[in-house]
């Protein structure tokens, strides 16, 4: 890649759907769950170095409740490269501030992209393939490049991208201009989207050059751009809180989507590491000594492997074992663990659980 490109890893997410695994110092991205040795955050800086070109363009916007956790799990990343949320307010406010901040050292022209720190990518040569092709569009027009994952099923958990007119191709790769983005439809809705071949799942991964971002949010979402270019950082508690979609995706002209393969998974909830890590030879997914009689479609987890978990006539649950907290919830149940969390967390008993 011939132009000089600056990654951004968004790494301020809490990851609850995780819990008990994912907790507030611990979040789903300082966790691996693909089975290697790498955490989330770390895999993400892994790829996004390949194309960086160094530590030097590589940058990350979290939390300040993990910023020592980022710190710590990035230690070849210079400290001027990592922003760090007084307050999390949203990915619009993060993309605004961390763009502001690149301009700032390194002009309008830069080509900045965006990328959330808990995605699991299979095939890295076609990640890179892409993020060539999407840079050299960024690099040529007044465009905002988002990539969209060529959708394997009717998901009702992911946002859709509708595709209109195609504009052309870098790399051999084609570029649509965005017709729509679709919130997270019904079944039915979904089912329809792919019957046309002309949608694609809303990755949350974005690429264009600083002062196109700048403009478009000047004019889309001026009630986050100009308090931050006339007050700073500091102001960054009182921003509202909205989506980079809301504020910005779904209201501007200049959207492209790239439909892309290269495995994908955004590892949402406890079911996607058995999407990852299924095996056909085993009926469920163990990571952890388990011993089980009539269990099937079972997703079993302990950290401590000296934790044995017995299962009796189980079906399509999820089974977590950390530290002093057990989860057992149906599979299809498990984005209700949010909820539960908002009752430990109004209880002072749970308070270490969280």
């Amino acid at each position: 890649m011939n132009t000089p490109f600056f990654p951004v890893i968004l790494a301020g997410g809490k990851g609850e759907r995780f819990w008990p695994l994912s907790r507030a110092l611990r979040p789903k991205q300082f966790l691996s769950l693909d089975g290697s040795s790498r955490s989330l955050l770390q895999a993400t800086a892994d790829r996004l170095l390949q194309i960086a070109d160094g530590w030097e363009n590589l940058w990350v916007i979290t939390s300040s409740q993990i910023e020592r956790g980022v710190r710590e799990q990035l230690p070849s990343l210079p400290s001027v490269n990592l922003l760090v949320e007084s307050q999390g307010r949203d990915t619009a406010a993060a993309v605004a501030w961390a763009s502001l901040e690149i301009k700032k050292r390194y002009g309008e022209e830069a080509i900045i992209g965006f990328f959330p720190a808990d995605h699991w990518i299979a095939d890295q040569e076609a990640f890179a393939r892409t993020l060539s092709a999407a840079t050299q569009l960024a690099a040529s027009s007044e465009a905002i490049v988002t990539l969209g994952i060529k959708p394997t099923f009717a998901s009702t958990g992911y946002g859709y991208i509708e595709e209109g007119e195609k504009i052309g191709s870098f790399d051999e790769l084609p570029f649509f201009h965005v017709n729509r983005f679709t919130e997270k439809p019904d079944r039915e809705t979904a089912e329809k989207f792919l019957s046309t071949g002309k949608f694609s799942w809303n990755s949350g991964m974005f690429i264009f050059r600083a002062g196109v971002v700048l403009k478009e949010l000047h004019t889309h979402a001026p009630e986050i751009i100009e308090p931050l270019e006339q007050q700073g950082a500091d102001i960054y508690p009182q921003l509202p809180k909205k989506s980079i979609d809301y504020a910005l995706m779904e209201k501007t002209s200049i959207a492209y989507v790239l439909p892309v393969e290269f495995g994908w998974d955004d590892l949402g909830d406890w079911n996607a590491i058995e999407r990852l890590l299924k095996k056909e030879d085993n009926p469920n997914v163990e990571l952890a000594t388990h011993v089980g009689l009539d269990t099937q479609g079972a997703v079993i987890y302990a950290t401590d492997p000296e934790d044995v978990i017995v299962t009796i006539g189980l079906e399509d649950v999820v089974i977590v074992r950390d530290r002093n907290v057990t989860l057992i919830v149906k599979k299809d149940r498990t984005q209700e663990i949010k909820q539960i969390l908002k009752t430990l967390q109004s209880d002072s008993r749970f308070t270490e659980l969280l």
